[in-house]
């Protein structure tokens, strides 16, 4: 049984969920506490919706949470951040953003992703916005030098809205699947670094 002092680690996906190959899945594997949030509909996401999934996930989960967010999972964290009670975000311990996508994600940018199949519409990414209030909550941004959706002056300026540093991870594209970062022991030791904030 949990008591109040344990902090459970929540993995929040992006657009298409974290597959077999995404640091959230071995990170899930390695940690005892782990529970990951699940969206409706991981390829048409609304901001409200995926906001909804994270708090329904929470609910379920006794004792402190630390965050680990991917890409658009990032908005979708913080944006729940911003409902919660004094209370409750006394219960977060903190948030790992990992490249969160600049807003708004142009078609180009989508495309590119190949998340959608070649014919299928684009989502409208409804809710989704550019980050403007600070969290209030530790955070830590971490962006790559080549991301596909956002570049490291777009990632600086995020950081700087939200109120938190932002941690250079050098040149591995979006740190999603296709990165093959494994169980990144590189993000593992930022983790730690907001635990023990």
């Amino acid at each position: 049984m949990l008591d109040e002092d344990d902090v459970t680690l929540i993995t929040v996906p992006g657009w298409g969920n974290s597959g077999a190959e995404h640091w959230q899945t071995s990170w899930e594997r390695c940690y005892p506490l782990a529970r990951r949030v699940e969206q409706d509909d991981w390829l048409y996401p609304e901001c409200e919706a995926w906001v909804d999934g994270i708090r329904r996930t929470l609910e379920q989960v006794p004792g402190r949470w630390m965050l680990a967010a991917h890409s658009l999972g990032c908005h979708a964290a913080a944006a729940w951040l911003r409902t919660l009670s004094l209370r409750e975000q006394k219960r977060l311990q903190g948030l790992l953003l990992v490249a969160p996508p600049a807003l708004p994600i142009s078609e180009a940018r989508a495309r590119a992703s190949g998340e959608l199949p070649e014919d299928a519409p684009l989502p409208a990414f409804a809710g989704f916005n550019a980050p403007t209030l600070r969290l209030p909550a530790p955070a830590l941004l971490v962006a790559s030098r080549d991301d596909l959706f956002c570049d490291m002056a777009e990632a600086e300026a995020m950081a700087q809205a939200w109120g938190c540093p932002l941690v250079d991870a050098g040149a591995h594209g979006h740190l999603g699947s296709a990165a093959r970062l494994g169980h990144w022991r590189f993000g593992q030791d930022l983790l730690q670094e907001l635990m023990l904030a």
